[in-house]
């Protein structure tokens, strides 16, 4: 008897086998299991490309953020292949093909740093006032750490943010200014140069 097996992608369209893919990684998981170390790998052997990295430690974790590229094959290789690895390493990992129809906007990026004491909602209020706003938020990184010379905790943030063009820039420096002293933060609010 002889049996003959087809390729699942066989039956694709070749314009789709060819087109590039674009995959968002998320993952979580405890930093002793060097997941990072499992990941690079994988993407390489299933022929994708890293366009963007990310790493950092949060407390005992740590999370990483990736964007990779290939064609729908080696995508789906590598969403197998990474499900084998959060199994093997018990570790969390979100997977995401984002949407390539999206035209890119046209905004003037800003950098955005407060500084205030460490209060639950500061950064929400940062946020909402952003997105009240239709300003994107393109990167944000925060920390809490003890102030030199005072016994209180500070918490700082920096933001990447997009300016939409209509947004009259004078008016909105003097709205967040103003935002800013309601609630005794201090921040710079500058475009980013390049």
């Amino acid at each position: 008897m002889f049996i003959k097996f087809h390729r699942f992608d066989a039956k694709l369209p070749k314009k789709l086998l060819k087109r590039k893919m674009q995959l968002a990684i998320t993952a979580l998981g405890n930093h002793k299991s060097n997941f990072i170390a499992e990941i690079l790998p994988a993407v390489r052997d299933c022929k994708c490309n890293i366009l963007e990295i990310r790493s950092s430690r949060l407390a005992q974790s740590t999370a990483a953020y990736l964007l990779i590229s290939g064609n729908w094959n080696q995508i789906a290789k590598l969403e197998s292949t990474l499900d084998i690895i959060q199994k093997r390493l018990d570790i969390k990992i979100h997977i995401l093909r984002p949407d390539q129809k999206d035209k890119p906007k046209e905004c003037i990026p800003y950098s955005l740093e407060t500084i205030s004491l460490d209060r639950d909602n500061v950064t929400e209020s940062i946020t909402s006032f952003l997105f009240d706003r239709e300003i994107d938020i393109e990167e944000i990184s925060g920390s809490c750490y003890q102030a030199p010379y005072i016994q209180t905790s500070v918490f700082s943030t920096k933001f990447v943010i997009l300016i939409p063009p209509q947004l009259h820039l004078l008016t909105l420096r003097e709205e967040f200014m103003d935002f800013c002293d309601q609630l005794n933060i201090d921040a710079i609010l500058e475009p980013i140069k390049r």
